[in-house]
């Protein structure tokens, strides 16, 4: 479904990613884990147009991205969430998802979709008329996410999920990712929590100074000496 092949991507003069090449097959969840720095977002920001590759090809399901602008890319059915959430602090949840929802023209589709956000995310249609700045950690990235299946992605791209979160939280949106991915919506999850990417995955690849330097089923990975040395804290 997506591939990027030899990506590198540079902000001025640092080299972010270097020959970055994966691949995400449809109906799946692969990950990216790797320490700060790695250059985990500038793929996803490679991904969505919101960094520039200055050589390589990023492609989904066979069309080039590489300079076609972000809300076209989105409109092909890929959609992000951002490290930190990025909601709008100012709007209320449900003007969160409505803005989610922004390529839906019929109002009763937008209904029905804003309704099966809160079936996956019940707490947030107890707070639908609240402020998403008051909101906790938690309920903000239920909302981050939320918002971005309102667009209906074929290719979910998730920044740092659990970034920030308590224990219990981070165990509620894993669920939720799992069951978007169930619901037939393919995922690619960045994670620093390496543990829970690698057990929640099919695929991995790890990312270290802007390289794919390992890949292969999570379930290998996770019992690679060399990434449990260096993620697993093992």
């Amino acid at each position: 479904m997506l591939s990027l092949k030899g990506v590198s991507t540079r902000y001025g003069a640092i080299q972010a990613l270097s020959d970055v090449s994966l691949e995400v097959a449809q109906g799946g969840i692969a990950t990216l884990i790797g320490a700060n720095g790695a250059g985990k977002s500038t793929t996803l920001r490679s991904i969505m147009g919101l960094a520039h590759p200055h050589s390589g090809d990023v492609l989904f399901e066979g069309k080039r991205l590489n300079r076609v602008p972000t809300h076209r890319i989105a409109a092909l059915g890929i959609s992000l969430v951002p490290e930190g959430r990025a909601v709008f602090a100012n709007l209320t949840v449900a003007e969160n998802l409505e803005l989610g929802g922004y390529l839906q023209k019929d109002r009763n589709k937008l209904k029905r979709d804003m309704d099966h956000v809160y079936e996956v995310f019940p707490r947030l249609k107890e707070r639908l008329a609240q402020m998403a700045g008051t909101l906790s950690g938690g309920e903000q990235q239920m909302l981050a996410i939320g918002r971005a299946i309102m667009a209906r992605p074929r290719l979910l791209l998730l920044d740092e999920p659990s970034l920030g979160l308590a224990p219990l939280m981070v165990h509620v949106i894993f669920d939720a990712i799992a069951r978007i991915n169930a619901e037939g919506t393919t995922i690619l999850l960045v994670e620093q929590n390496a543990n829970l990417a690698l057990h929640r995955s099919q695929h991995a690849y790890v990312l270290e100074t802007g390289r794919i330097i390992m890949h292969g089923p999570s379930s290998v990975l996770a019992q690679d000496p060399r990434v449990k040395e260096a993620y697993l804290g093992e």
